[in-house]
């Protein structure tokens, strides 16, 4: 399914083929509820052949100090984020935050809650989403 999303301002929009199977989640991890503001990170994955920006340019950021970190998308003017990219664990795909796209329903439900290690207690897992103190596998 083609999807479109963008950031809060506007400067920033996207087009992204999501696939019926894409994986769904929620992060807990400290690194993520950092960048989202105190909540998990809700995100799907899918391949990044189908992502294309159509707009603006993203900023990216890349911490330097870990020897495995992710990369994250952002509007440089309103800070809204974009999306993740992780070579090391998910090469070829593209990490989307659920709250950047235009239809947030093509999100649907989180299947899997991971780092459930660093979840704070007000974070809510919805009934029936499989969890995992890490990551799966």
């Amino acid at each position: 399914m083609k999807a479109t999303g963008g950031c809060y301002c506007g400067e920033i929009r996207f087009e992204i083929d999501v696939p019926d199977d894409a994986f769904r989640g929620q992060c807990h991890c400290h690194e993520c509820t950092k960048n989202s503001g105190g909540s998990p990170n809700v995100f799907l994955m899918a391949p990044d052949t189908g992502f294309t920006y159509t707009k603006g340019h993203a900023k990216s950021f890349t911490r330097s100090d870990l020897d495995k970190p992710v990369t994250r998308d952002f509007c440089g003017t309103c800070g809204a984020p974009i999306m993740t990219r992780n070579e090391y664990l998910f090469p070829g795909a593209v990490i989307l935050k659920a709250g950047a796209l235009d239809d947030q329903s093509v999100y649907g439900m989180p299947s899997v809650a991971i780092h459930m290690l660093d979840r704070n207690p007000y974070h809510m897992v919805p009934d029936g989403a499989a969890t995992f103190d890490r990551l799966p596998g």
